[in-house]
């Protein structure tokens, strides 16, 4: 079964999608999306590299909730600093040293990162020891370091690569 859907919730994702798209249960639909369903997951699995290993969904489920407020927060912050003074607004390009080693959590933070309203990851380093990020306003590059490597990267270290053991939460 492996063989026929290499990914089964992406084979799924996308049958539900296409009757979803064309608002029609009819039979050629139903073919279509069973034919689309299987072929596409197929065609792509030769490109698709290592999974990740989620070593601490705990972590990674309160790193979501942490993200999600950082959002909100972030909006209301850059709306107020577009509705105030111009001068008030300091862009920057900061590089964050990177101790998070998995190319998955690397994506994980650039990612994150981009998410957060008045941030955006730029450029990563040739080596991946460290990544370029964008800030809207920055009144203090290393507490803003310090705060993305505490908030994200440190937690994003714990679910791609930490040993899981008795310690595990």
């Amino acid at each position: 079964m492996r063989t026929l859907l290499p990914a089964p919730l992406t084979s799924a994702v996308l049958f539900v999608a296409w009757l979803l798209m064309n608002s029609s249960l009819s039979a050629g639909h139903l073919v279509l999306a069973a034919l689309l369903a299987i072929v596409i997951p197929l065609v792509l699995a030769p490109l698709a590299g290592e999974r990740p290993r989620i070593r601490r969904p705990g972590v990674a489920m309160r790193l979501g909730l942490v993200v999600l407020w950082d959002i909100v927060m972030s909006n209301i912050e850059v709306a107020r600093r577009i509705l105030g003074r111009e001068s008030r607004i300091r862009p920057a390009f900061v590089w964050v040293p990177l101790a998070i080693r998995d190319p998955h959590g690397i994506t994980a933070l650039a990612g994150i990162i981009t998410m957060t309203p008045g941030t955006l990851s730029s450029d990563l380093s040739a080596d991946g020891r460290h990544l370029l990020v964008h800030a809207f306003n920055v009144d203090d590059a290393p507490a803003l370091v310090a705060a993305i490597k505490a908030r994200y990267e440190a937690p994003l270290i714990e679910i791609f690569e930490s040993a899981p053991g008795p310690a595990a939460r």
